[in-house]
Formats: structure tokens, sequence, C-alpha cells
């Protein structure tokens, strides 16, 4: 019997997880052949989300879960669930049940057809605001231009992933984390299956503005030096032109007398550049961040307890070599 995993990245979701764990259930009894389990990472929520998925544990031997030192993000969490995940494929799972479970012997059915990755790929985006809506277009416009890799349009994370891809994106093992363009990168043969987004099932979601926005700066400066290029091309054409307009005041200072430009033009000339040099740096700075804190080779997150034990593990390496430290102990409180 083949085995999947269900890995479910959670932050402040007491009020969804029962109602999840009920609904992805009654779809699973359906499916033949096919032993599930589910793994729910809790990323430091502070409110009953724990408690929520304790309870679900001790009901059902079907149910693991860890839980973080903190919150780390939900790339960090989803990152955890693959390196802990077993079986021979993983579904991953929003648990605000925005990603319909019906839609799951799809998933495996294609993937019983061969194909490595398959995701569900929603159709519109008529439930977002405006700007959204077009900031997101804009995006996948740009990362698609200046990236090398076909990207994934209006895809997200809601995907089964074989375990030889899931075996590939465990050698990742960066801190600043795009999960969506790791999917691309690593290659395997993909498929699409359109679905519509569901409204929450409840809660409030803690996407917003400013954190989609530092989600696309990581999209862009983690699959690409394009940037950094395109400062370097606009950067000979500013000294291009630069260069042909004091050619063009000298010459006709010589030939025809005229007195240098002014106080206005200096200044005009002066913040243009300053602008472009502060955006060059700024740039410049993105990247060099990235290098600054790659290079503390930091783990990606820290496991607090593991199915109510508390434990000290960063990674599966370091779980397989903690053994006789005292490390492990009875949570008493699980």
């Amino acid at each position: 019997m083949e085995k999947i995993t269900i890995i479910v990245p959670c932050y402040n979701e007491q009020e969804v997880i029962e109602k999840f764990y009920r609904e992805t259930s009654r779809v699973f009894r359906t499916v033949d052949g096919i032993s599930f389990t589910y793994l729910f990472v809790d990323d430091g929520s502070r409110d009953g989300t724990l408690a929520a998925i304790k309870e679900l544990a001790r009901a059902d031997s079907h149910v693991s879960y860890m839980s973080f030192t903190r919150n780390f993000g939900k790339e960090a969490a989803m990152m955890a669930g693959l390196d802990y995940a077993e079986g021979d494929a993983v579904i991953l799972m929003d648990a605000d049940l925005q990603h319909p479970p019906e839609l799951v012997p799809n998933l495996i059915e294609w993937w019983h057809k061969g194909y490595d990755d398959v995701s569900a790929k929603r159709t519109d985006r008529a439930d977002e605001a405006w700007f959204k809506r077009t900031m997101a277009n804009f995006f996948y416009r740009l990362l698609q231009l200046v990236s090398r890799y076909e990207v994934q349009r209006d895809v997200g994370d809601f995907r089964l992933l074989d375990a030889r891809c899931v075996a590939a994106l465990r050698l990742m093992r960066e801190n600043q984390r795009f999960t969506k363009g790791m999917f691309t990168w690593i290659g395997f043969r993909k498929k699409e299956i359109p679905f519509k987004v569901q409204p929450r099932a409840g809660g409030h979601t803690t996407w917003n503005y400013f954190a989609l926005y530092n989600l696309a700066i990581e999209g862009l400066t983690s699959f690409t030096t394009a940037p950094l290029r395109l400062t370097t091309l606009f950067g000979l054409f500013v000294s291009l032109l630069a260069i042909l307009y004091m050619i063009f005041v000298a010459g006709r200072a010589m030939l025809c007398g005229d007195p240098v430009a002014g106080y206005p033009t200096l200044m005009t000339v002066m913040l243009f550049l300053g602008g472009v040099q502060l955006l060059s740096l700024g740039i410049i700075g993105e990247y060099l961040g990235r290098v600054f804190t790659e290079s503390k080779h930091r783990p990606v997150y820290l496991i607090d307890s593991f199915d109510g034990r508390r434990v000290t593990y960063a990674s599966p390496v370091q779980r397989e070599t903690d053994t006789g430290n005292g490390e492990e102990r009875n949570d008493d409180k699980a």
C-alpha cells in the first residue's frame, strides 16, 4: 500500500484545525490503496493551534506534529515538513481549507500517470483586490522575464510531490527561501490542475502587502542576478549620456561662446545621478544581505517538540546523531 504524508504548516489556525482534519479525512476515506498520514507543523502559533493538534494526535495515530521554538515563517515550516515526511509522496496543504480536499484524488490520479510534481493552479483572482491582483500579474511577468527558468504562474504550495522531488528539495538548505522557485528549479515531470481557491474556513490571513512585497523580493533575488546586470547596463547608459552632454556643453562654449549652464542644470544632474547611485546601492545591498545571512550557516528552523517530546533538533541529520546525550525527554505538558 502506498503511503502519502499530508504536510500542513500552521500559524494561529485554532479555529480551523479540527474542521480541516474532518473534511480531509472524509475525502481520504474514498481513496483506495493509499495510507494517509498527517504531519502538522506549528510555526510558533500564539493561540491554541498546538493544543488542537495534540488533541487530534491523541485520537488518531496517523497524526504527527512538531512545533517550532518561535515563528520561522511558512517557508521554513514547509521545509521542516519535507525533512521529516515519510512515504512515497507528500501533499502540501493549508489548514484554512482554501485548498479544497476534493482535489486530492485528482492529484493522486495524475501522480499515478507518471508525473512527479502535480500542482493546483488557481483559475482566477476575482476574490482579491485590484491592486493585489495587478501586482501579482506584474510580479509573474517580471520574474519570467528575468529568470532563466520557466516559472509556474498562479501556482502556489498546494501540490503533490513524489519522493524523488522531496529528496531533491531536502538538498536545498538556504535560509532565505522562495519555495515556489525551488519547485521550478528541481525540474521533474510537472502537471498543473486548475482549481478555484475557496474562502477561508475561519480565522484571518497573516499575509499582508508588506509580507507579499518581501516574498516578491525573495523571488527576484533568489533565482536571478538580472537586477545587478540591469543596474550595470543602466549605469553605462547614464554615463554615456553624461559624456555626450559634456561634449555638447564644452563644444558650444568653445564655438559659440555661450556660458556653461548654471545652478539649475547642475542640481538636476546631481539629483538624478544621486538617485541612480542610491538605487544601485540598494540592489547591491539586497544581494549582499543574502550573502551575509547565508554565510552564518544557521539552521532554517529549530524544533521545540516532536509528537510531544521536547527535542533540540534542527534537521533530520542532527536527529540521527543526537543519541545518548539526553536531548529528548517526555513532555509532561503534551
